[in-house]
């Protein structure tokens, strides 16, 4: 039987910022090969309600210091998350600190990172789709309250097309 955590959704904590910079210390100390940590997910746009964890792509110089990392992650308690989607994304979620950390291991030129970073920039830029999405996420909370990966799967259209927008300068 699969376990499942009800979404929750909380309102934009000013403190998020200063926590990802908190993170983002750590994890280049932990892996000083890295050539990027990015703030991303829903934590790292101004005024938008979140889960309450902080989302953090890693990009790394190429696939083979994904193992390396992903030592360097378990080591420090993370928890493997797998690659869900066979994008070269590896995830690990910190559950002991606070926030809660969900943390991407990949590789530099990742399609997936160019996405996530454009989605996040389009919609800083973007107050109404920022807006849009705010309402479909209440939404979706309410409607998949148990299953979060139903919850993400629904955001998906919006998400992809928020993304075609960015990618296209459209909007």
């Amino acid at each position: 039987m699969t376990k499942h955590h009800a979404v929750e959704l909380v309102p934009c904590d000013p403190r998020w910022p200063q926590a990802f910079q908190r993170i983002r210390g750590k994890l280049l100390t932990l892996l000083p090969q890295a050539l990027a940590i990015d703030h991303i997910g829903s934590t790292s746009i101004p005024g938008m309600m979140a889960k309450p964890l902080i989302d953090l792509d890693i990009v790394l110089p190429d696939l083979e210091h994904i193992e390396d990392a992903t030592r360097v992650l378990l080591a420090e308690g993370y928890e493997p998350r797998g690659n869900r989607y066979d994008d070269d994304v590896w995830a690990f979620l910190s559950r002991g600190s606070v926030p809660a950390e969900r943390v991407y291991l990949c590789p530099s030129g990742n399609g997936t990172h160019r996405n996530r970073l454009a989605f996040r920039d389009y919609l800083i830029a973007h107050p109404q789709a920022a807006a849009d999405y705010a309402a479909l996420k209440r939404s979706l909370a309410v409607e998949f309250r148990m299953d979060g990966d139903r919850y993400t799967a629904h955001k998906r259209e919006f998400v992809d097309t928020i993304v075609a927008r960015a990618l296209t300068g459209d909007g």
